[in-house]
């Protein structure tokens, strides 16, 4: 059996989940984009059920989004997080400013 990892990003354009899997012969990285911390959590669960060791969130999530992923699997695999307390990308806010609505006091 394969390992299979995840690194997952987010950005707002995406609609529905997209997946990219590379094949590296012992194992499979996915690629994993969302639009939102809702999208991550449902695409996290199903990661679970396929296998996956361990995801990586991309920057983009801040620290509640980082929780909420980590909520969804429930325990059952470990989720990692590149850190960007203010992201460069999103004009210097966390990603939670960014990504969950009526989040005044976190842009502070």
């Amino acid at each position: 059996m394969k390992r299979k990892i995840c690194f997952m990003f987010i950005n707002g354009t995406i609609s529905e989940p997209q997946i990219i899997v590379m094949d590296l012969g012992q194992g499979e990285m996915i690629i994993a984009g969302v639009g939102s911390y809702e999208m991550a959590c449902r695409e996290a669960k199903k990661l679970v059920e396929e296998g996956v060791l361990m995801i990586e969130l991309c920057g983009g999530f801040g620290t509640i989004g980082h929780a909420k992923v980590t909520e969804a699997v429930d325990g059952k695999i470990q989720v990692g997080v590149v850190r960007f307390d203010n992201h460069p990308g999103y004009d210097n806010i966390s990603g939670d400013a960014k990504w969950l609505p009526n989040q005044d006091e976190v842009k502070k």
